[in-house]
Order: structure tokens, then sequence, then C-alpha cells
């Protein structure tokens, strides 16, 4: 993982909302969109906007069904981060 894909993680992070928003998804293994709104008690425009950055980030990927968006946390991508964290202060 780059830095340039680091920083974008923790300015992802760095804002509450959307840190529960991908504790809660994880946590749950896949959500609704519809949920995470009555979970954080937001409008759903606010919704879109956290959801959008956090996948840009590539921590949650989503898929259709039926009416329905599920959401679910890149296990990958936070594996990775979880490692060039842990690197990128070796020996400091």
């Amino acid at each position: 993982m780059d830095d340039q894909q680091l920083v974008r993680i923790a300015k992802a992070l760095a804002d509450g909302t959307r840190l529960g928003i991908l504790r809660t998804v994880a946590k749950r293994g896949e959500l609704c969109c519809g949920e995470v709104g009555r979970a954080f008690d937001v409008t759903q425009a606010t919704v879109s906007h956290h959801l959008k950055i956090l996948a840009d980030a590539h921590l949650i990927e989503s898929r259709r069904e039926g009416q329905f968006i599920r959401l679910k946390a890149v296990r990958k991508t936070l594996d990775e981060f979880r490692r060039a964290l842990g690197h990128g202060f070796d020996g400091a």
C-alpha cells in the first residue's frame, strides 16, 4: 500500500461517523444503506456522502440486491492498512 492510499484511508477514518459506519458494517458482515441511516440518525444525503468517501478509499464495497444496496467491508484493504501502519513505524 502506497502513502497516497494510506492518507486517503486515514482521512476517511478521521471522521467519527465514517469510522462508526465502517465498524458497524464490518461487525455485521453486510448492511443495507437504509440501516446505516437509521443506526446513525443521519439523512440519506449524509449517508451517501460518507459511503462515497469510504468506497473511494476502498474500505467498503456495495452490491445491488433488488431495490436495496448491500454494503460490506473490504477486509483486504483493512488488513493492508493495518500492516502498512505497522511497517510505517518500524524502527521509530
